[in-house]
């Protein structure tokens, strides 16, 4: 029989139940119910966690695929999920992992030092936190993040920003890069297409941004006629601007029928290009196209003289010049982003990994 792991985020009801209180959802659980998120359950009087140990599959991406194009550019990161989520989008891309109710879908088992130790061992500079969100199994990533920061290794968490204030306080600690996905700005498509809400969301945001020293990076999916017009690309890019300021990379990247909105066609690149348009009128300095290639929209410029600082197609890096110290080498303004001398040569390859090899080394 598994044994599941202790949480800390709920309370007792005074009807019996048990109220989860890890995200704003704040699920009310029954003896042996399940949350919305499927991996925490009520066993015992208390919430555990079922899926600490257990992962969807490793692999070894460019970090450059979660997007992250300011953080450390050219470099592997070891990228892992679990099962499971606590929002609801019809439109997921990770749906046979985040909607997973079949625990076999966890194929592999692996500690959270085992999992630094590879990451080590096969060259990664990173691991993320990916594929399904994080928050929800907020303990197992805390835990891989400690044994990762303890080989010199750094963090990166790809989520949706669904959490409560507590909890965040201490798995951001524990983060050095995120990638919050804004997936529109209406309350309506939250409601409608997410089962979620945007409040919480953005106060994730503006609290990474202002009280953390986790580099920010976020993106938004395109899905046509949901939320794509105009004036929302204008309020979402305004709001970026004024409540976080400039510096902060956006992605807009392209949708794909999929899960339960396989009748909406996907996103034509003119619509990426026009919300980077906005967005770059509207004072962002960094803002990029995704799952299209583009290599003038996924290249970085210097916002003070337009000098090409980074080039790239896909997730292929194609052109360095950032001096030493992350400067624009002809006006010497800085680019906003966690940089070194050099890029990694990792490229655009994806390689599977099997950690079962790496439990047992020294």
């Amino acid at each position: 029989m598994r044994i599941y792991t202790a949480t800390k985020y709920w309370q007792p009801l005074k009807d019996g139940r048990v109220q989860c209180d890890l995200c704003p959802r704040h699920c009310k659980l029954h003896e042996g119910q399940r949350g919305f998120c499927f991996v925490r359950m009520n066993q015992g009087g208390q919430i555990v966690l079922t899926t600490y140990g257990r992962s969807s599959g490793f692999c070894i991406d460019p970090i450059e695929k979660k997007p992250l194009h300011h953080f450390l550019p050219g470099t592997a990161v070891l990228s892992f999920g679990t099962a499971g989520c606590n929002l609801g989008c019809r439109f997921c891309q990770n749906w046979d992992i985040s909607k997973s109710r079949e625990m076999d879908t966890l194929a592999d088992e692996a500690a959270p030092e085992t999992i630094a130790r590879a990451a080590e061992a096969l060259g990664c500079r990173s691991v993320a936190f990916t594929y399904n969100d994080p928050v929800i199994f907020h303990e197992y990533a805390i835990e891989v993040a400690r044994a990762c920061h303890a080989r010199g290794l750094r963090t990166v968490a790809v989520t949706a920003g669904y959490v409560c204030p507590e909890p965040r306080a201490e798995f951001y600690a524990h983060m050095d890069a995120a990638n919050v996905d804004l997936k529109a700005f209406s309350e309506r498509f939250y409601r409608k297409i997410c089962a979620g809400a945007l409040a919480p969301v953005l106060d994730t945001l503006r609290y990474l941004y202002h009280e953390t020293d986790t580099w920010l990076e976020i993106t938004t999916l395109l899905i046509p006629g949901e939320n794509d017009s105009d004036a929302e690309l204008h309020a979402l890019t305004e709001w970026i601007v004024t409540h976080l300021g400039p510096d902060v990379p956006l992605h807009f990247t392209a949708f794909h029928p999929d899960w339960k909105m396989r009748d909406r066609p996907p996103t034509p690149p003119a619509t990426l290009r026009r919300a980077r348009t906005i967005a770059l009128k509207n004072g962002l300095r960094y803002v990029y196209v995704g799952n299209i290639l583009d290599p003038e929209g996924q290249s970085t410029y210097c916002h003070a003289c337009g000098r090409l600082l980074i080039g790239r197609a896909g997730y292929r890096i194609t052109a360095w010049h950032l001096d030493a110290q992350g400067h624009c080498p002809d006006c010497g303004t800085p680019c906003a982003g966690v940089f070194e001398a050099q890029p990694g040569h990792w490229g655009p390859r994806r390689r599977p990994v099997w950690l079962k090899a790496f439990a047992s080394t020294p």
